[in-house]
């Protein structure tokens, strides 16, 4: 089983919204997606969604992004961005989500020898500190992140991978420490994905947190090419 990571797909079935106005990366949006994804995952692999995945503004809009998802290959693990307006309660996205599809929220998901575990994020102090809002909502993805965390140990087995995904980078660069590294370097996953940034290049983007490695996995950074992050050797 391999695992791949692609964030940002920002699909827009419903009310088309053309990400060209976002700049140039994007010419070819979606179909670029669909067509770098079919070269190459496969049935069996895993590829992980941490968030911006529609701009539906509800649930039923949205489904119809995820519907395309289902055309694809391989077990998606789905991820809230700050765009994903549309995201309900964790029972009744589930209970709606197509089979091939699982969602972190507030827990973990364990796919194959895979565990999976994360959050949103929010921003995250740089050279000046955060506004009073922001500390709050960081604090409370922090919250989030543990409790994720916490599911995730519970899950886990031994020979497992640990992969902690968030939407937002976990720090801003160079580095400063702020609440979701703290829980980040204490549970020491594997490795972290996350996207949110646009027009950035993955090597010029945070590459680890406290030694653990870090890959922005953003659709227009990847040319929307899943990237992969292991190979496990077994078969979900």
């Amino acid at each position: 089983m391999r695992v791949f990571a692609l964030a940002d797909l920002h699909l827009s079935s419903v009310t088309p919204k053309p990400m060209t106005v976002f700049g140039p990366n994007w010419v070819g949006h979606p179909e670029a997606i669909w067509r770098e994804w079919r070269e190459v995952v496969r049935e069996g692999d895993v590829v992980l969604l941490p968030g911006d995945l529609s701009w539906a503004m509800r649930l039923p809009e949205a489904l119809v992004d995820l519907r395309l998802l289902s055309d694809l290959p391989g077990t998606k693990v789905l991820l809230r961005g700050n765009h994903d307006y549309w995201w309900p309660t964790a029972s009744k996205l589930r209970a709606a989500l197509p089979s091939d599809q699982l969602a972190v929220v507030n827990d973990a998901v364990r796919v194959g020898k895979v565990v999976v575990c994360g959050s949103r994020g929010w921003l995250t102090p740089a050279h000046d500190p955060l506004a009073p809002e922001d500390e709050r909502l960081l604090a409370r993805e922090a919250e989030r992140l543990s409790l994720s965390v916490q599911a995730a140990q519970k899950l886990r087995q031994e020979g497992d991978h640990l992969i902690l995904m968030l939407h937002y980078p976990p720090a801003s660069p160079p580095y400063f420490a702020n609440p979701l590294t703290k829980v980040i370097e204490e549970a020491r996953p594997d490795l972290i994905v996350y996207g949110h940034l646009h027009g950035v290049a993955p090597e010029r983007a945070m590459t680890h947190v406290g030694g653990i490695p870090a890959h922005l996995v953003a659709a227009d950074a990847l040319r929307f090419r899943p990237k992969l992050l292991l190979d496990t050797g077994d078969w979900a």
